[in-house]
């Protein structure tokens, strides 16, 4: 829980600083902006100024300083259009840093002027006071710096919410291949504690058999013991990686409705639905075997002591084997669909909520299968699907 609760504690952290380094960056290139417009402004009246010298000097009017202040904007994108709308000078339109033709150069001043009329981006200047007929429309743009500022602060949003994800996927891999080690480290305590008293419970079966040959309980007994070793065996291999091989589906769904007929309720009865021919996949017969007997286990305990089924169906196809466990239980709420196979989870009042995590494992992981659930109503029961490829 505290391991739990320090990751929730950083990914709050974590947000919270990126939220606040986009609200600053995005704040500070605002005023920037801004400033940079204001200036861009001034120095385009300026220039504005120039042209209307320009286009009412005489024979005396020096022109140097007006041809100066005109030649040295280098950086803003102008438009001059005169009283019909008409494009007379352009500046610095280059697209992609390429000059075009003058045709398509004039084309384009056309467009830019007509946005940037509309944008209200304009200085008109009055060439002649007393009537105010003519005038020039002198229209400019934004630089290309105050686009890149304008734009800086989403590209470093998208670095820092980046950051975030990296660093989140990190902190959550940390935390499962933790709870791996737990889950590998109790499975493999449990496989050793139990050989000890397995050893034990053998060997006194055969001193019993020795002095009670005719006694009925006492093969039975050394069943249980051996299915004793055989889950203490599942259990040393969580951690491992066992080789599948070629084994029949057919048979594993046997084997696993032999041993679970006589360990359930009378009123629950097991139903196969098997294909006529041998459904042969790549598996491993042990660790799959307890993945379907914990499955039908499961679906015991959904039922309450009710009476009910429990089917196995199996379907066989070109590329995949599909197993469902179906059963008429209590079936599961939708809002604990998504956690029936984190560790921990159960709705039992007894039990560590290992089981359908450990399947899960077994399937995923050692199969390369998938196992979810597929459909569940309340009262009515619950489909679990097993897919393994073949």
């Amino acid at each position: 829980m505290q391991w739990t609760d320090r990751i929730r504690q950083v990914k709050i952290v974590l947000v919270i600083a990126a939220v606040c380094i986009a609200v600053i960056s995005l704040i500070v290139s605002h005023f920037l902006v801004r400033d940079l417009s204001k200036e861009e402004r001034n120095k385009m009246e300026v220039w504005a100024e120039a042209m209307r010298s320009l286009n009412t000097a005489d024979e005396s009017t020096d022109l140097n300083l007006v041809l100066k202040v005109i030649n040295e904007n280098h950086t803003i994108p102008v438009v001059v259009t005169d009283t019909n709308g008409a494009v007379t000078v352009f500046r610095n339109l280059n697209v992609n840093g390429k000059e075009m033709a003058y045709a398509d150069s004039l084309a384009l001043a056309t467009k830019l002027a007509g946005k940037l009329l509309r944008d209200g981006k304009v200085i008109r200047i009055e060439l002649d006071d007393s009537l105010h007929k003519d005038h020039i429309n002198v229209c400019y743009d934004d630089s290309v710096l105050i686009k890149r500022l304008s734009a800086w602060p989403y590209v470093q949003l998208g670095v820092v919410m980046l950051f975030v994800v990296i660093a989140i996927f990190a902190l959550l891999t940390s935390k499962r291949a933790e709870q791996n080690k737990v889950w590998v480290g109790l499975s493999k305590e449990t496989a050793h504690q139990l050989g000890t008293p397995i050893s034990s419970l053998m060997a006194w079966t055969e001193i019993l058999k020795e002095n009670y040959p005719n006694d009925e309980l006492i093969p039975e007994m050394g069943k249980d013991v051996l299915r004793l070793q055989l889950i203490a065996d599942r259990f040393s291999k969580i951690g491992s990686l066992p080789e599948p091989v070629p084994s029949s589906l057919n048979t594993v769904m046997d084997n696993v409705i032999n041993y679970m007929g006589r360990r359930i309720p009378n009123n629950v009865q097991i139903l196969k639905e098997f294909p006529e021919n041998d459904v042969v996949v790549k598996i491993n017969d042990s660790l799959f075997e307890w993945v379907i007997e914990n499955l039908a286990k499961n679906a015991v305990d959904a039922m309450n002591g009710a009476p009910g089924t429990i089917t196995l169906h199996v379907e066989d196809t070109d590329k995949k084997a599909v197993i469902d466990v179906i059963d008429t239980g209590k079936g599961i709420k939708k809002k604990d669909v998504s956690n029936v196979f984190r560790p921990g989870f159960t709705t039992k009042k007894r039990g560590w909520g290992l089981g359908l995590s450990l399947a899960k494992r077994i399937v995923e992981e050692y199969h390369e299968g998938k196992i979810y659930v597929k459909n569940s109503e309340i009262g009515r029961g619950t489909t679990f699907r097993i897919e393994l490829k073949k």
